[in-house]
Parts: C-alpha cells; sequence; structure tokens
C-alpha cells in the first residue's frame, strides 16, 4: 500500500486545515488509518485512528474536540479535520495504515511520506 499525505501548510492560531492521505496498490478497506505527528526533537505521537469501516475512531486526549479522522472508502482517502489550531499542534504529520485498529506505532505497517503543519502565534 502506498500513501500520499496532503493538505499542510501555515496557519495561524485559532485556525484551521485538512489534511487528505490518498492509498494506492492495495485495499483500502481492508486497513484501519491512522494519523501521527512528530514535531522537532521529539518521537512521533498518535493522533486519531479510524477503524475499517469508518465505524469507530479514536483521538487522542490532545487534539479530541479540535480534530477530526473520516475516511470514504470510495476515494480510497483519510481525512484529518483540525480546527483551532495550535502553536503546539506545529510537526509533520503522517498517515499509516495498519490491519488493526490501534493507537499503537509498532503496529502500523505502511506510511505516507508526511506533510508539515505549521502552527503561528
Amino acid at each position: 500500500v502506498q500513501l500520499q499525505a496532503s493538505g499542510g501548510g501555515l496557519v495561524q492560531a485559532g485556525g484551521s486545515l485538512r489534511l487528505s492521505c490518498a492509498a494506492s496498490g492495495g485495499t483500502f478497506s481492508s486497513y484501519s488509518m491512522g494519523w501521527f505527528r512528530q514535531a522537532p526533537g521529539k518521537e512521533r505521537e498518535f493522533v486519531a485512528s479510524i477503524s475499517w469501516t469508518g465505524e469507530h475512531a479514536y483521538h487522542a486526549d490532545a487534539v479530541k474536540g479540535r480534530f477530526t479522522i473520516s475516511r470514504d472508502n470510495a476515494k480510497n482517502t483519510v481525512y484529518l479535520q483540525m480546527t483551532s489550531l495550535k502553536p503546539e499542534d506545529t510537526a509533520v504529520y503522517y498517515c499509516g495504515a495498519t490491519v488493526k485498529f490501534s493507537s499503537w506505532l509498532s503496529d502500523y505497517d505502511y506510511w505516507g511520506q508526511g506533510t508539515q503543519v505549521t502552527v503561528s502565534s
């Protein structure tokens, strides 16, 4: 499975962005999908995950109520809608695919290349 993330950019605090991750080369609906992020000097951390059909979603406490993960299996794409952005959300955001429904980094088998999100104060 190949994953291509897009939609990052520079935004002011309080603003919004929507990230997209397009999948190819596999059966998209066979994978749960997740978003992780990595800030400079920090480890990659879990942001959100969504189950195969989209019935179940899980968000990290740091983003709960501000970010929403969703997916469109007809378009082989997973999204991360980010609102009320804060400077501490600045990071490279990565999408990943796993056969499990998981928030654990080690469970993910495929990764996109990452997209930079920068939130200015």
